[in-house]
């Protein structure tokens, strides 16, 4: 009995305790994290299982199976329409973009389920440059607002955006008014495809950051207002947007460490609990430990665990690799409206199309995610959809949700936060927002809209008996495809701009090579019995 209640008022002194330093640890904060550019260049791939494939034992190969393992060799066609892209991409890095446009379109096909991107026409802002049709509309409008008329107000609005997008005050006017009728996320896909076809119209872009921000949307309003201040930098409104980039940040990064102080008691609780059942000091020591690490943020959970990958994994050094993968995820990081990450990237030689990113920006990706792609694009798109996940805390969130989980598998061998980040499961929603957003970085940093689109194509020609690492993860392929291609075309991205085959090809067959000396390396080892 004496016994029992020493334990009892042990684990009260330890629940108050706890407790009490779990309040000081949030107490002492800092409201706001100073923003810090990269030291290093960022790229970001897609997330691997917790544990690679099983090897299987080495066996002869009779002359079938080699022939089967043996890549085919191009068919003239596609040879010719390589040498196109090629060409093509010269053009467009030349500076001669209506020349390489118009050769990307003879070589690339329109999707089969939506129509082609159709001309851009210059933005209109006053009413008077309106053909005598479309003032109609507007008028219509007006009177439907100063009435208060529903179907008066939306219906010549939606006449009116539809048939003349370039009209810039109609398309602000249609979205407050589906607002103001309670249609928000028609109001944001409105302005959405507006600013898309016209990115640089100030009044535009100001609307829909606003919006954003009025949904609590506050990661998508940063990055609406960085995006628009990089491409924009002569904009005498530039600097203005780079604040409203920071200041909707400062709130999203507010959001996600609220959502973290919210799990930390229970996280002590978790810990004291622990104590009381094992009698071990373990339980509460993780309990406190994992709780001050993801009080500290996104690049300290990443950046500890890196540490103990790094360690378990091998890494390949070659620099024309890593400077290349670096290339791509720099271009990308500038227009992700992240710049507090520090961004690393290490090469994994690992033949299977996959990567994964760690929260705070540590990055590892697959050889075989360069081998196996066609171009510079679609590796860009696989890293966009990687980055997007960074950006928008994906893994983050599934941490501070899975630390009270977490910290009751660490009494199980390689249980708690760290075997988390391995096994991340992104919901459906984060994988859309992921590829959507993903598509968008790509489209900012100047490749080809279809990349990540095209990806899935690539990835779908491998797959045999089962689908590919990365896209078993990714469930819902063929969906997943359309409505890539549908945001492409509502939103009229460029498809048919960069697309980097030739030195793609390069460091394409620079990773097949490594991969194959990696491969006689482990056949000379000697195999245990």
């Amino acid at each position: 009995m004496q016994r029992r209640q020493k334990s009892l008022l042990l684990t009260l002194g330890w629940l108050i305790l706890s407790i009490s330093t779990s309040i000081l640890i949030i107490l002492t904060q800092p409201a706001s994290i100073t923003a810090k550019e990269p030291d290093i260049p960022v790229d970001r791939v897609t997330p691997p299982p917790a544990s690679t494939e099983e090897k299987k034992p080495d066996t002869p190969k009779n002359p079938e199976e080699k022939k089967a393992d043996s890549e085919p060799a191009l068919t003239p066609e596609e040879i010719a329409r390589k040498l196109k892209f090629i060409e093509a991409d010269r053009l467009y890095l030349a500076g001669e973009t209506a020349q390489a446009e118009k050769l990307y379109r003879q070589i690339k096909e329109p999707f089969a389920k939506h129509q082609d991107i159709p001309e851009v026409k210059p933005a209109i802002m006053d009413i008077s440059q309106l053909s005598p049709a479309g003032k109609v509309y507007w008028r219509e409008a007006e009177a439907g607002v100063v009435s208060k008329l529903q179907t008066r107000t939306l219906v010549p609005l939606k006449l009116l955006t539809e048939q003349y997008p370039e009209f810039i005050p109609g398309q602000i006017q249609y979205a407050t008014a589906l607002k103001t009728y309670g249609e928000e996320k028609a109001s944001l896909q409105v302005l959405e495809r507006a600013a898309t076809l016209y990115p640089s119209q100030v009044d535009l872009v100001r609307a829909r950051i606003t919006a954003l921000a009025e949904a609590k949307k506050w990661m998508e309003a940063s990055l609406a207002a960085r995006q628009f201040a990089i491409l924009n930098p002569q904009s005498p409104e530039a600097a203005e947007f780079t604040q409203l980039a920071a200041t909707h940040l400062k709130r999203y990064k507010s959001h996600i460490r609220a959502e973290v102080r919210s799990n930390a008691i229970a996280n002590i609780i978790t810990g004291a609990l622990g104590y009381a059942v094992t009698g071990s000091l373990l339980g509460p020591f993780s309990a406190l430990d994992s709780t001050i690490l993801l009080l500290q943020g996104e690049e300290s959970v990443g950046e500890s665990v890196a540490k103990q990958a790094k360690k378990q994994l091998p890494l390949v050094k070659d620099e024309a690799i890593t400077t290349y993968v670096n290339d791509i995820g720099q271009k990308i990081a500038q227009v992700s409206g992240r710049n507090e990450f520090k961004y690393e990237f290490f090469i994994i030689p690992d033949d299977s199309l996959n990567a994964f990113a760690l929260p705070g920006g540590k990055v590892f990706v697959n050889l075989g995610a360069i081998a196996k792609t066609n171009s510079e694009a679609e590796l860009a798109g696989l890293i966009g959809h990687e980055l997007s996940h960074v950006v928008l805390s994906h893994g983050f969130q599934l941490v501070t949700q899975g630390n009270l989980i977490g910290n009751l598998t660490q009494y199980i061998p390689f249980g708690g936060t760290v075997g988390q980040l391995f096994t991340l499961s992104y919901s459906r929603d984060m994988e859309r927002q992921a590829d959507t957003l993903g598509t968008r970085l790509i489209v900012a940093s100047g490749y080809a809209a279809d990349g990540l689109r095209n990806l899935m194509f690539t990835l779908k020609q491998q797959q045999k008996n089962a689908p590919p690492a990365w896209l078993s993860s990714h469930p819902g392929g063929n969906e997943r495809v359309e409505y890539i291609e549908d945001l492409i075309t509502r939103h009229s991205y460029n498809r048919y701009t960069y697309e980097g085959v030739a030195r793609h090809s390069e460091m394409q067959a620079k990773a097949k090579q490594i991969l194959k000396e990696k491969k006689q390396e482990r056949e000379k080892k000697p195999r245990r019995r």
